[in-house]
């Protein structure tokens, strides 16, 4: 990547407390492997820099195109696919799921009543498509079996084709998914689920195409994302990179081994929630098109208002994630002063979020530490690459934020 930090704006001596922070802080003492760090403002890469290892048994360090398990920052990208099918008239986004989903017309909530009760009943008003893209579903997180149980940490150590079977499918899930009760009335709440994953479901059904054709087809190919994808092939196994956790004793332990992971099998359900690899640069693309109103390069994905519309607050009230969020419920970047757009969370200011940043910001991260944000207001982009499950072990973005803001020089 070309460098240039006076054309973005920004102090290139402070973006160097980026790497000297996260070396001594993370690298350096074991408590990470390596990561990969891109920040650009006005369109230009104003820091890039590749520390540590990628895979510490085989000893490989990390390079600009170390391929990353990104997990739920497929997320995004499932709701940009959705919208290209939107901004063709193919749904409204208050459409009931059920006028496509039509094994999902008979739903029930299991309520909840003051004397302890938990019966099932009618849904107050029918699961929507912006509901799926809000995580406001009623739906929970669950494999085979656990209905719509809240995230677990089998949820984290897993890959999602992992947890529907053997053959699974977007469609099986859904089918499965119809059986199970919601845990609250859509609308009403917001708990992180399986609902991205029927948003890539409803891409299949709306466009005729499987899910990976169509990111083939409209995103990945397009946007020359070419190491993006459900799988990573045989000649760029060398670029995967390991994932880990961490054992009692605080040290790394590998938990995915890049040459024999489930990201070199065969995957038949491609989940629109975590399901894809990529890499830094690969990323920074998706998020550039997004931060330039839809269009990269002279490719456009979206328009600037369908952008617009993906980014604002669709909380009831304006309100925040802190206001609707489910007793006892996960998201990836906190709920205080967080609104929820479509996919995406969208920062409601500093003094709000107690972090510095922008009013409008819009951002998500992944299960093993992954995270982007996009700040429209600035020009700004910011992504990093780890592989530490879970995430939330360490506060990245916040101490992230404090350092790529903190070089900004305009």
């Amino acid at each position: 990547m070309k460098i240039d930090a006076e054309a973005a704006g920004m102090d290139a001596g402070r973006l160097g407390r980026i790497d000297e922070h996260l070396l001594g802080k993370y690298v350096e003492p074991g408590k990470i492997a390596g990561c990969q760090v891109v920040v650009a403002r006005h369109g230009r890469v104003a820091h890039h820099s590749v520390l540590g290892h990628s895979d510490l048994e085989r000893d490989r360090k990390v390079g600009d195109d170390t391929i990353w398990r990104i997990f739920s920052m497929t997320k995004p990208i499932t709701g940009v696919a959705l919208l290209t099918l939107y901004e063709r008239g193919l749904f409204a986004l208050d459409d009931p799921v059920h006028r496509f989903l039509p094994e999902w017309r008979d739903l029930k909530v299991r309520d909840r009543l003051p004397d302890g009760s938990r019966p099932l009943v009618d849904p107050e008003s029918p699961m929507t498509v912006r509901h799926l893209m809000m995580h406001m579903s009623g739906l929970g997180y669950g494999g085979r079996g656990q209905g719509n149980a809240g995230i677990g940490v089998d949820m984290l150590r897993k890959p999602p084709a992992a947890r529907w079977g053997r053959g699974g499918t977007l469609a099986t899930m859904v089918e499965q998914l119809a059986e199970e009760p919601l845990r609250f009335h859509p609308g009403t709440k917001w708990l992180y689920s399986w609902s991205t994953d029927v948003c890539g479901r409803l891409v299949e059904v709306l466009s005729g195409q499987r899910f990976d054709d169509y990111l083939n087809a409209t995103l990945f190919g397009p946007l020359g994302m070419v190491d993006t994808g459900f799988t990573v092939p045989d000649d760029a196994v060398g670029r995967f990179a390991a994932n880990y956790t961490r054992n009692a004793q605080k040290r790394l332990e590998l938990l995915d081994d890049p040459e024999t992971s489930f990201y070199r099998r065969d995957i038949t359900f491609l989940s629109g929630g975590g399901g894809l690899v990529s890499t830094a640069a690969d990323y920074l693309r998706f998020c550039q098109m997004l931060l330039n109103g839809g269009e990269l390069d002279g490719v456009r994905v979206l328009s600037r208002k369908t952008v617009e519309l993906m980014a604002g607050n669709h909380l009831p009230g304006e309100g925040q994630l802190a206001d609707f969020a489910l007793a006892g419920g996960y998201g990836e970047v906190g709920f205080t002063g967080m609104g929820f757009g479509l996919t995406v969370a969208v920062s409601q200011g500093p003094t709000a979020s107690h972090a510095i940043g922008s009013v409008g910001e819009f951002m998500w991260g992944g299960a093993a530490s992954t995270l982007f944000w996009i700040d429209p207001a600035e020009d700004l982009v910011a992504v990093f690459m780890t592989q530490l499950i879970p995430s939330g072990t360490f506060n990245f973005r916040g101490q992230l934020k404090s350092l790529v803001y903190g070089a900004i020089a305009d």
